[in-house]
This record gives structure tokens, sequence and C-alpha cells, in this order.
């Protein structure tokens, strides 16, 4: 439910109406459409009458949400929101490239990585200290140890680090290294979690689930703006289909209805979307021209070595080309994208 205020409604009208729906025991939340004040209502509405609020001063009226998603629907924001992580504005008119190994390793090869995924044009670094895996044997991340890594990058290079975070007792942790934090797709719908994050106002980047609807991805990105998080960037990285030549199957149509259905910026991860470093390109592409405000690939100084996700991870000079080849397509589409002549040498 959204109180729509008369245009020229002052601050004591606006906070009036706060003070009341907070007595009903609602939560509110405050955005601008046209001039006007919106002020969105979450928690149990079930037994609210809208008239109750409509004769407020200043209201202009009560309506209805016609999604479960409130605070991501575009009924309740209707402009884009943007990001900030650092000084990267993150759903603005530059697509920004995220890039970086699907796990930290050691100092020596994770600044060689850095170092060159700067220069080509990334900025943001991601990297895993804590890993998901499918088997309890693989290698699990080198956790507080790889966090340190990460920040020591962070210092020497100026790129905002993006790395996940597995479970709500982690989050004071990870947060105190990161800039932005990584739920993965396992994880969409860990409440707990996505609680914790929404708590810790820091961007939070969220992977759509695997098996997941887009009413339930948004719904997950709800728990997080519930809890008083603007800052969430959606993550499209494919879903589970029938299909056995790619590791899952990135759904494009998700690009283009998340910007129609939601406000909040949209990323694609086509390293994990397709499994295979000989697609990434392509998909890669494919995603900047269906909308898409960012990339987070899998980059590696010498690929075949990586610890983890070798198979998708492309090297440096194939992302510095396609950074190139992002930029042409986001020009195209009336976008921005960095490239290496833009971003080597700063600090």
């Amino acid at each position: 439910m959204v109180i729509v205020m008369k245009p020229g409604a002052n601050a004591k009208d606006v906070d009036y109406v706060v003070r009341r729906a907070r007595s009903l025991g609602l939560k509110t939340h405050l955005s601008a459409q046209n001039g006007h004040t919106l002020i969105g209502l979450t928690g149990d509405l079930k037994g609210l009458n809208p008239n109750v609020l409509t004769g407020l001063r200043g209201v202009e009226c009560v309506r209805p949400m016609s999604r479960p998603f409130q605070l991501a629907s575009k009924e309740f924001r209707p402009e884009p929101t943007t990001v900030t992580v650092r000084d990267v504005v993150i759903g603005g008119s530059e697509v920004v490239m995220m890039a970086g190994p699907c796990s930290v390793e050691t100092p020596e090869s994770m600044m060689k990585t850095a170092q060159g995924v700067k220069e080509a044009g990334a900025r943001l670094f991601r990297g895993g200290a804590f890993k998901p895996r499918s088997s309890p044997y693989s290698f699990q991340g080198l956790a507080e140890e790889g966090l340190r890594i990460l920040a020591d990058i962070r210092a020497e290079t100026g790129m905002p680090i993006v790395t996940e975070v597995l479970s709500s007792e982690h989050v004071p942790l990870v947060a105190k290294y990161a800039d932005v934090l990584q739920i993965g797709t396992r994880n969409m719908q860990n409440y707990m979690l996505l609680h914790a994050a929404g708590e810790t106002k820091m961007p939070v980047l969220l992977k759509r689930g695997m098996m997941s609807t887009i009413e339930e991805f948004l719904l997950s990105a709800e728990y997080i703006l519930s809890h008083g998080n603007p800052n969430v960037l959606l993550c499209e990285r494919g879903i589970r289909t029938f299909e056995t030549y790619t590791r899952n199957s990135l759904d494009i149509n998700s690009v283009p209805l998340l910007k129609e259905l939601s406000h909040l910026p949209v990323i694609v991860d086509p390293s994990h979307a397709t499994g295979k470093r000989s697609l990434v390109n392509a998909v890669s592409k494919a995603a900047i021209a269906a909308g898409a405000d960012g990339l987070i690939i899998e980059v590696h100084h010498d690929p075949e070595r990586a610890w983890s996700d070798a198979f998708q991870t492309i090297s440096v000079k194939q992302f510095a080309e396609l950074t190139e080849q992002v930029g042409v397509i986001a020009g195209a589409v009336g976008r921005g994208a960095a490239s290496h002549h833009e971003t080597a040498g700063v600090r």
C-alpha cells in the first residue's frame, strides 16, 4: 500500500502521516514521483482500512499495490535506483564491469589478476573467500585470510570488493572487509541471511536462485529492502533447465522484465550462466544489449590454473577484448562503459 502526498505537502505533513502509520504497527518507506512524496507501507495490512489514512492532512490518496513485492516495485519508485559503491555508481549511465577469479588464491596471484582487470576496465574486483561447493571435498575458500587478501587488493588498486557471504553469522566478518555483500544462488531464500544483509545497509548483490521465478527473486530482494537497505543489485546468473551442454541457461528475458517490474539495477553473470569460457563474450554482449547495468565475470591471469571454475574463467586479455566490445554495444543502446584507457594508472 502506498500513501500519495499532495504536491504541496510539507515536511511536517509527511512526518505526521509517517508517525500515524507507525502507530498502527506499520513500517514506512519514502520515495518521490513527479513532485509527490510517496510513503510505502509494509507490515500486516490485512485489517487496515485505507480511510484511516486518507483523511490525514496532506494526503492525496491511498492506493493498493498490485505486486506482492512492494518496495522493489516500480509502483513504489518509478525512477531507477542507483547504488554507489565507494566512487562507483551502478544503475546510472555507465555499464559497470566487475571481474576477478572464482576463489581467492595467493596474494601474488590475486594482485596480478587485479591489476590486469583494472587496466582492462574493471571497476570492482570480485573473488570468493568463502566458497559453497557441491562437493564437500572441493576447495572451500581461504575464509578470513582470503578477505584480508581482498582488502589488500582494494588498498593497492582502489577497486571496491565484491565477495560472497554464506550465513547470517558471517555477515559482520565479511562486512568488515568487503564493499558489496554477494548472496549466492543457493542462499537466495535464506531469509535470516537476507535479514542480516538488510540490517547492514551495505550494497548487496543478490543472485537469482537457480530454480526461482522472477517473483520469488524480487520477493527475496524485498526482504533486504524491508529491513531498511535500499542498496540492492539484482543478478541474473542463469537458471537450471533440461539443457546439459551449458552449466545453466541464461534467462535473457529476465533483464528487460526486471527493468519493467523493478527500479533496482540489474547485473548479469555470464560465467555461471554458461559455464563455458567460449560463450562468455557473446552472452555478455547480449546482456548489455538487453539492458543490463553491468556484468560480473570470472577472470584469472592464468585461467587453466585457477583453483576453481577454471572451465568458465577467461583470461585478462580476453576480458580486455570483451570490455572494448561491451563499450561498443553500450554506446549503441545509449549507455557508456569504462575502457582500459579510462582506468589505467588510477589509484
